[in-house]
């Protein structure tokens, strides 16, 4: 609007004490929220698989290296091998055919 020449300026919005209230619960609520997304998707990542862990029996001829190729190809062979070792309890690198041997839960 214009007066006298002059373009009046208006105030800047200000907030109720009833508006920041119903801010400040909306910013709350949004906070609640977020909050339980996040600690029901943390608490279902640490719940264990259900089930047995998957096994394989050792063939003749079969190594740590040809057992960790075949079970986990997407892995690095040594972090693949050290992981079978350390779940199996193994001090060696070597397993008998006929042994049974624990294998990683897929991720």
């Amino acid at each position: 609007m214009v007066a006298n020449g002059f373009r009046q300026v208006q105030p800047p919005l200000r907030l109720t004490r009833r508006g920041r209230a119903v801010v400040l619960g909306f910013l709350v609520l949004l906070a609640s929220l977020a909050s339980a997304v996040l600690f029901t998707t943390a608490s279902r990542a640490e719940e264990p698989p259900a089930g047995p862990p998957p096994t394989i029996v050792v063939r003749s001829g079969d190594t740590l290296w040809d057992i960790a190729a075949r079970t986990m190809p997407r892995r690095d062979g040594h972090s693949a091998v050290d992981e079978l070792r350390r779940i199996n309890g193994l001090s060696g690198y070597g397993a008998l055919p006929g042994d049974v041997l624990i294998l990683p839960r897929a991720a």
